[in-house]
């Protein structure tokens, strides 16, 4: 087992059976898969994200926890989805 950079310990090539990497790699695929379904019926979450990068990208905070706690916690931003999902709702 390799030790990273950081510390930590690397992945071990021999730790899992080829039966177990196989499962693992299924359940990745169907993880990934599930998150896709989800994030696809839920248009907010992808709202929610890109208006959160967007602001960031813009105004460039020096501390991104401090700005991501105030952007999340604003009020106002329920309103402002709700808002963006009736206007895309309407353009379709």
């Amino acid at each position: 087992m390799q030790t990273l950079e950081d510390g930590q310990l690397g992945p071990d090539p021999g730790a899992l059976s080829p039966e177990q990497l196989e499962k693992l790699r299924d359940y990745k695929i169907q993880t990934r898969i599930a998150n896709e379904k989800y994030l696809r019926s839920h248009k907010e979450v992808e709202l929610l994200l890109s208006g959160f990068f967007r602001e960031m990208f813009l105004k460039r905070p020096e501390n991104i926890r401090e700005f991501a706690a105030d952007y999340f916690t604003d009020p106002r931003l329920p309103n402002k989805i709700h808002t963006q999902l009736i206007k895309e709702k309407k353009g379709a």
